[in-house]
């Protein structure tokens, strides 16, 4: 009983306790709230006395923050409220203070957070559904909730050039500035005249009639439609040589021959291998210019040898080789030795070929054959088949003494010369140079000459020196130079230094990871994609994600003159390309490129020119049926829609991998007239 008795009055104890509490804190409530003076308080319990020393029973105090304004909006990831016009009109006034804007956080390229430089980075998420509607026409817009403000920039409907315009290439056909010329006896007729500013081209350049979708790679190699170059004058002038003849009514056919190698361009290709065992196609022999190249055939077997090759030909009597070289899909370009350097770099190509090429390579004390030098590969080979080489007549013979001669001074080694082919070597270094005995010519380069320096600059009767660091002679093996950063990437003048490896690496992550979602989401492998124009190449990483994504096709690389010269690492990698100014147009003929691709190329180009121009250009060289893709920013985006409606294309504004809210668009367009 006592112990039941004990536990009761402990009980009792515990509710009173209880009770006391409750009665305590509602008092305290009561008091609070009659006292409050209706402001925002903060009442705190603390053994703190005023004077700052430790009191032993609790007091109560207001908060030190009484009367402070705290704005807690940016702590809460809440999107905002749209605004109605009456807040709108109080934030104006001044009666409510905007609280200020978080500060933007961006990055740009290939900088981390940290704000170094790095090849870490991911493209973002490819929203496969979402680029396969690119097919079906459809529009992709942001969901932003706002009415979209377009510009009220419009274009007046492009109208088609005359008939006789079918072939026209404005720099190499302005007629009215070739009669000005002083003296047309070095070839000045060839080279680039283009029309005055603002008399240009404006109109859409008509297709022949009949015109049909080429025939596709590798059949094209052998056999082109008529209707599409319907040209006979060479089937006349070289039909027995193998060159080219008619098959049937529709068709020309290109038996693989040329005017030193009738028998065909594979035989001839195994007999310079043979002679010069190390020569090896597709491997250290990668990067080729053939010389007055008539229908390339040169360059059409190299393909399937792993080799890229530059043919190349004045418009000359001949005038229509460099389009009948396109219309097969191998890469051609109108282009002369005459009075200017060729708009190639330095040490570009491994091979230079010159087949009866009817280039007098001693005249002027042999200003071409150092223009070749210039393009030449430290250690690379200079290929000449002509008559010079292997005929006794006299004439012949003093034009072969005087070329010995020539290239002895060069200080190329005569390696071989077998039947009436001849091959020297380029040396690696400038030692051979220096060693001459003075006043020896032609003499070294100054030493400020820039032998990557091509755009209207004169030809030079001059050595152009090799970098005493070697940079250029040591390419890698193909294919591994296609990735590899090369040494001439240090000497490109851009801003960055250090980090100019990871930059490298970066563009060719970003460009093989966007090709590849074509690939895979727009079906690249479906279309008929053969030649290609890169028109803002930077590094060639564009062209290096075609190849690794195994697309048949090759890509002209243009550096525009708008920015820094980069084609050297372009030719180091294995690949071609050309510097250009895109408010000029460009030395090719109608309808010679299934596709564009333009790259951050107008938001700079629109400073210097009018982008219709260079619109009205692409429309000239891009096939019917070609398609073009603009990845630009936003604020070129309404004009460049407008000008494609107006010239008849189809087209389509997307989004990139970013999102609708990036600052980039991506404009997609068909070229649907003839």
């Amino acid at each position: 009983m006592n112990l039941l008795g004990h536990v009761d009055s402990l009980k009792s104890q515990t509710s009173i306790k209880f009770a006391a509490f409750i009665f305590i804190s509602v008092a305290s409530f009561y008091l609070g709230k009659h006292w409050s003076d209706g402001s925002r308080q903060l009442i705190f319990f603390s053994r703190q006395s005023p004077s700052g020393t430790t009191s032993s029973s609790p007091s109560i105090a207001l908060s030190p923050n009484l009367n402070k304004e705290f704005n807690v909006s940016a702590l809460i990831d809440t999107p905002e409220p749209p605004r109605s016009a009456k807040s709108e009109g109080k934030w104006a006034s001044g009666s409510l203070k905007a609280p200020p804007p978080p500060p933007e956080f961006k990055i740009y390229g290939i900088i981390d957070e940290n704000g170094t430089m790095s090849d870490k980075f991911e493209i973002g998420e490819f929203d496969t559904d979402l680029v396969e509607n690119w097919d079906n026409g459809a529009e992709i817009e942001a969901e932003t909730g706002k009415e979209d403000v377009r510009s009220t920039f419009r274009v007046k409907k492009f109208g088609f050039c005359g008939e006789n315009m079918r072939e026209y290439i404005p720099c190499l056909d302005n007629v009215e500035a070739i009669k000005r010329l002083k003296s047309t006896e070095r070839g000045e007729r060839f080279e680039r005249h283009c029309p005055e500013k603002g008399k240009g081209l404006n109109c859409l350049v008509p297709a022949p009639k009949g015109y049909r979708p080429p025939i596709p790679w590798p059949r094209s190699r052998d056999e082109v439609w008529f209707n599409n170059v319907p040209h006979t004058r060479l089937v006349e002038d070289k039909g027995g040589q193998n060159w080219i003849s008619r098959k049937g009514k529709d068709k020309f056919k290109f038996p693989g021959g040329g005017t030193q190698f009738i028998h065909g361009a594979d035989q001839y290709l195994n007999q310079i291998s043979k002679m010069v065992p190390d020569i090896t196609f597709g491997h250290h022999i990668r990067v080729v210019l053939d010389v007055g190249c008539g229908v390339a055939s040169f360059g059409a077997y190299l393909m399937s040898r792993n080799v890229i090759t530059m043919s190349i030909a004045p418009k000359d009597v001949h005038e229509n080789q460099i389009q009948f070289a396109l219309e097969r899909g191998v890469p051609a370009m109108a282009a002369a030795f005459a009075t200017r350097r060729l708009l190639f770099p330095s040490q570009a190509f491994d091979l230079i070929h010159c087949s009866r090429c009817r280039i007098n390579w001693t005249r002027d004390d042999g200003i071409l054959l150092l223009e070749v030098n210039r393009m030449l590969r430290a250690g690379g080979y200079f290929a000449w088949a002509a008559q010079p080489v292997y005929k006794h007549e006299e004439a012949l013979e003093e034009q072969w003494e005087e070329m010995l001669n020539l290239t002895t001074r060069l200080c190329w080694n005569l390696v071989k010369k077998e039947g009436y082919i001849a091959i020297w070597q380029k040396p690696l270094d400038n030692s051979c140079y220096l060693s001459r005995e003075a006043g020896n010519s032609p003499p070294l380069c100054d030493q400020d000459d820039d032998p990557d320096n091509v755009w209207n600059v004169d030809l030079k009767a001059c050595i152009s020196r090799l970098p005493e660091n070697g940079y250029g002679a040591n390419v890698a093996p193909w294919p591994a130079r296609l990735q590899i950063p090369p040494d001439r990437l240090q000497s490109i003048q851009i801003d960055s230094y250090i980090a100019r490896k990871e930059l490298f690496m970066a563009e060719s992550k970003y460009w093989n990871e966007i090709v590849d979602s074509y690939v895979r989401a727009l079906h690249w492998k479906k279309f008929q994609l053969r030649n290609v124009l890169d028109m803002r190449a930077s590094f060639g990483g564009f062209a290096a994600a075609i190849i690794q994504n195994q697309l048949d096709a090759w890509v002209l690389n243009v550096v525009p003159i708008s920015g820094p010269n980069t084609l050297p690492v372009i030719y180091d990698r294995g690949l071609i390309g050309v510097m250009h100014d895109w408010c000029e147009p460009f030395d090719t003929y109608p309808r010679t490129y299934d596709f564009l691709h333009a790259a951050g190329l107008f938001s700079i180009e629109r400073k210097r020119c009018n982008m219709s121009t260079i619109m009205l250009e692409m429309d000239r060289i891009l096939r019917p049926g070609g398609r073009v893709y603009i990845r630009d920013s936003l604020d070129v985006m309404d004009e460049l829609e407008d000008i494609a409606k107006a010239m008849g294309w189809r087209p389509t504004l997307r989004d990139t991998s970013e999102g609708p809210h990036a600052s980039y668009r991506i404009l997609t367009c068909d070229k649907r007239h003839g």
